[in-house]
């Protein structure tokens, strides 16, 4: 992945491998918990919107989806940086990816064991990610 200033590409995404994890696969639980501290590092700075999509059953790159919207580019920027920064210093945690930083319409962090997504509403709404997965089970956060 880059972080040139198009939107990610969900097709490489789809298709990557799940790198193995040199410590062994982490707890569900473990995974769960740090999805949930993203998305409420989200809510915390008024991101609308937010939803964990659990994965598990229907994809092999990541467990979980995380998906929030902020109300403009300045807004995902700032919602990116607080995730990942909180993330780092919390949980040691450092995206394995990024893309869409530059232009923030849309962001992906992409943290293996789930990937978020921050969007402007106009690119939440053009992409439609919830309904492109409407089948994976939700959990709304706010």
């Amino acid at each position: 992945m880059n972080n040139q200033g198009k939107s990610p590409d969900l097709k490489s995404l789809e298709q990557r491998v799940r790198p193995s994890n040199p410590g062994g696969e982490p707890d569900p639980a473990v995974i769960h918990d740090r999805v949930r501290r993203a998305a409420t590092i989200a809510v915390d700075l008024k991101a609308d919107e937010v939803k964990i999509l659990d994965m598990r059953e229907l994809v092999t790159y990541t467990d979980y989806l995380l998906l929030c919207t902020g109300r403009n580019s300045r807004l995902t920027k700032r919602i990116a940086e607080d995730i990942g920064f909180k993330l780092k210093e919390e949980a040691g945690l450092l995206p394995r990816g990024t893309e869409g930083t530059s232009d923030g319409d849309w962001i992906l962090l992409d943290f293996l064991d789930f990937v978020v997504h921050i969007f402007t509403p106009e690119a939440r709404e053009f992409y439609r990610l919830d309904t492109l997965w409407k089948q994976a089970p939700v959990e709304v956060v706010s």
